[in-house]
């Protein structure tokens, strides 16, 4: 009983409700969701079958070439937003910075484990990005750069990705040796293990020189 009242305590206190929003909205799979139904295609049955962006434009390419590049880019902002919306109404409640910061990582967990898609998901690129941005801008801008340069020089979007997400979160440590308001980098680097390791069939592509180029 005492067990059950405390699980009924968190979930219906403040920021219970954000940690649960946070997960659940960032486990919204906008690229599933456009792919079906403005392009009519079930992006989990093409390419490496992910719902992020790069998937959706291999996917739409194929089908609908005209309006591939809108959905995904569509996609990705919708990606990137659906956490920063959570976390700006959260601010607008007086919800804490470390709340915020725990937020902010729930949401890239629910777009990797969905709970729409049997804790299947996306590989989190665009949702940490957006989140981070919220309380570090200078970082998320700079991983987008490096992101933007390595896609363009390389054309393969994981490698652009993993370098982008790295850097971004590699610039933190010298641009805030101490997180403002938590002082520590343990959410960011959870973000980047959790990251790595959904990106771990690229990964072994890439070694292997098997990875496919966007093109």
């Amino acid at each position: 009983m005492y067990l059950l009242a405390g699980i009924l305590d968190f979930f219906t206190s403040l920021n219970g409700i954000f940690y649960t929003l946070a997960y659940v909205v960032g486990g919204i799979p906008f690229g599933l969701l456009y792919g079906k139904y403005l392009g009519g295609v079930d992006i989990r049955q093409v390419g490496s079958g992910s719902i992020g962006a790069t998937n959706v434009l291999r996917a739409l390419k194929e089908s609908n070439p005209k309006i591939a590049k809108k959905i995904a880019i569509l996609t990705m902002l919708s990606d990137a937003l659906k956490g920063v919306v959570i976390i700006m109404i959260a601010k607008a409640f007086g919800v804490s910075f470390e709340a915020q910061w725990m937020m902010a990582l729930l949401a890239v967990v629910g777009h990797c484990f969905s709970p729409f898609l049997k804790l299947e998901g996306g590989k989190g690129v665009a949702t940490c990005v957006g989140v981070v941005a919220v309380f570090l801008p200078l970082e998320a801008i700079l991983g987008l750069v490096v992101w933007f340069v390595v896609g363009k020089l390389l054309k393969i979007s994981s490698l652009a990705s993993l370098f982008g997400v790295i850097c971004g979160i590699g610039f933190s440590f010298f641009l805030h040796p101490e997180i403002p308001h938590i002082t520590t980098h343990t959410p960011l680097v959870l973000m980047l293990l959790l990251i790595l390791y959904k990106h771990i069939p690229n990964i072994i592509r890439l070694i292997q020189r098997k990875e496919q180029k966007v093109i």
